[in-house]
């Protein structure tokens, strides 16, 4: 399924046939309208037109509902998969290693503009083409079965914006699945600045608090709050503007409302620890 506000129509049909050009699949295809009623999409794409924006997180479960098939896909309408097979190599992981809950594929940006980091959900990059288990997913290109997607309650539609895609991962892991990321497998989307949507670092430092609260056990979330923070201290501290709302969003994240809470038992954090990624950093 594809998410869009209807702001980039060129992007979102090239999305859109990438993935109806796919092989071997069987394809029910959904563009969900944030905000916006969907047209002069290709015959045999649904559509859901949602009165209002919702958010990313929100959008895209509102597509997920209506939506039938073994597995799922989410595509970012600014996002395309430049292979025909795309989908079903992404399936053959799954089917080879049933211990997979979600795959994230690499992210190349098609012009040949470098490729941020970011786009590599681990702490140790290493080489974009190396695959591994991961703690967060980019979440622009996501597949998941079904299953999995409807066990973990699909994703958190409070966020709105930032960091629903950790949650996921975190909460794939405590389905007793991991989420890999998938250096062989390819989607394409422009290498542009998170930061240019205007509520990035409120968001940001909001809704790692909220992560914290709504998945980590008590004693473990001032932990995960605090080696970000300090995070951020290190590389803004040049920069007394972007702390400060940062600091101002965390400070919104202790104090408002998170939604329902989930917290991921001791078993799968002993697991993420042992793959390398305790989560409190």
């Amino acid at each position: 399924m594809s998410l869009s506000q209807g702001t980039r129509p060129a992007e979102l049909r090239r999305g859109i046939d990438s993935v109806l050009a796919q092989q071997g699949v069987e394809l029910d295809v959904v563009c969900v309208g944030n905000g916006w009623e969907p047209s002069g999409l290709p015959q045999g794409v649904r559509t859901l037109a949602l009165p209002e924006n919702r958010g990313i997180p929100a959008g895209r479960n509102a597509g997920a509902e209506v939506v039938d098939g073994d597995y799922v896909f989410f595509l970012d309408d600014d996002a395309s998969i430049p292979s025909e097979t795309f989908l079903r190599d992404a399936i053959g992981l799954f089917e080879r290693d049933p211990s997979l809950g979600l795959v994230q594929p690499r992210v190349v940006d098609p012009t040949g503009a470098a490729n941020p980091t970011r786009w590599i959900p681990r702490i140790r990059k290493g080489a974009a083409d190396r695959s591994s288990a991961v703690f967060s997913v980019w979440e622009g290109a996501v597949v998941l079965p079904m299953d999995v997607y409807r066990a973990v309650g699909g994703w958190g539609a409070e966020y709105f914006y930032a960091h629903e895609g950790i949650e996921l991962a975190w909460r794939v892991w405590d389905a007793g699945r991991r989420a890999w990321y998938a250096g062989d497998l390819v989607a394409n989307h422009p290498a542009i600045d998170p930061a240019r949507h205007r509520e990035y670092y409120r968001l940001n430092a909001r809704n790692r608090v909220w992560l914290a609260r709504r998945n980590l056990p008590a004693v473990l979330r001032p932990l995960y709050v605090g080696s970000w923070a300090a995070i951020q201290v290190a590389r803004w501290w040049r920069h007394p503007r972007r702390l400060a709302t940062w600091f101002a969003g965390a400070r919104e994240g202790w104090t408002t409302d998170c939604g329902p809470t989930r917290t991921i038992g001791w078993l799968t954090i002993g697991r993420m620890t042992a793959a390398g990624r305790p989560p409190v950093i």
